[in-house]
């Protein structure tokens, strides 16, 4: 099901519902510029979530919601990572899209991995921002003390965003957070050949330095930087910074 409508600032907005293999997942794509930007958002999140971020990219920005996440419906059965990534392919390959610069967000930027190293066609740069999962920390609680441990600083628009987002999330949400520990993104890292870009925010409990490190001593050639007064939620909000070093990047691919 496809849709149009003008968005406030009068800039055309298609709304896409892709339905393959038994899982759907909505895109919401605006915009025109010399890249393609491919929005994939965190664990719990959805694509309004971004809207600071996305507003700020000059180019045209396709925006998901996965399967079971924001507007999108529950599969029948939680997706992996690497499932959420062929189902991403399907979809760049349905709408005539890419390749585009992926832009992954926390369990995004598994996803991203997994569709550069897997559809490397499709892709023609990668953001990680706020990776996870921390070699070192692969546990449900673990992730749940650092979250809640770095909701404490964050700022009031991010929380309450995450909340409702969480909250539309459902009663599978701890088999979701288990599908993203159980992945070993490492093995993607390892097979991206694209430009990549890791962002982290100064205070990120849930990617630090130590893991930011591993993952650019993975990727040859891959840039790591962070970005001081920010933590977890550093696309969500106050995103200047973040969009100002992801434009920045896909303007030298």
């Amino acid at each position: 099901m496809v849709s149009s409508y003008l968005a406030p600032t009068g800039t055309p907005v298609t709304l896409l519902e892709f339905e393959h293999a038994g899982a759907t997942l909505i895109a919401e794509t605006f915009g025109e510029g010399a890249h393609t930007f491919l929005l994939l958002h965190g664990i719990g999140m959805g694509r309004s979530v971004y809207l600071d971020v996305v507003q700020r990219l000059r180019g045209r920005v396709i925006a998901l919601d996965l399967p079971g996440f924001g507007e999108a419906p529950e599969p029948t059965r939680t997706f992996t990572m690497e499932r959420h990534a062929d189902l991403v392919a399907a979809y760049l390959r349905h709408a005539g899209e890419g390749p585009v610069v992926v832009i992954g967000h926390s369990m995004g930027s598994q996803i991203a991995a997994e569709l550069a190293a897997r559809h490397p066609s499709l892709v023609e740069g990668v953001v990680l921002a706020g990776p996870t999962v921390n070699k070192a920390a692969r546990n449900v609680a673990a992730q749940a003390s650092y979250l809640l441990t770095d909701l404490v600083g964050e700022r009031p628009l991010v929380i309450w965003r995450g909340a409702r987002e969480y909250l539309r999330g459902g009663p599978h949400l701890i088999r979701k957070i288990r599908a993203t520990i159980v992945h070993q993104p490492e093995k993607a890292f390892a097979r991206i050949e694209q430009p990549v870009l890791v962002l982290r925010g100064e205070s990120d409990p849930l990617a630090p330095m130590s893991w930011c490190q591993e993952i650019i001593d993975e990727i040859p050639g891959a840039d790591l930087r962070v970005i001081p007064d920010h933590g977890h939620g550093t696309l969500i909000s106050d995103s200047e910074p973040a969009a100002r070093l992801i434009q920045g990047f896909a303007d030298k691919l």
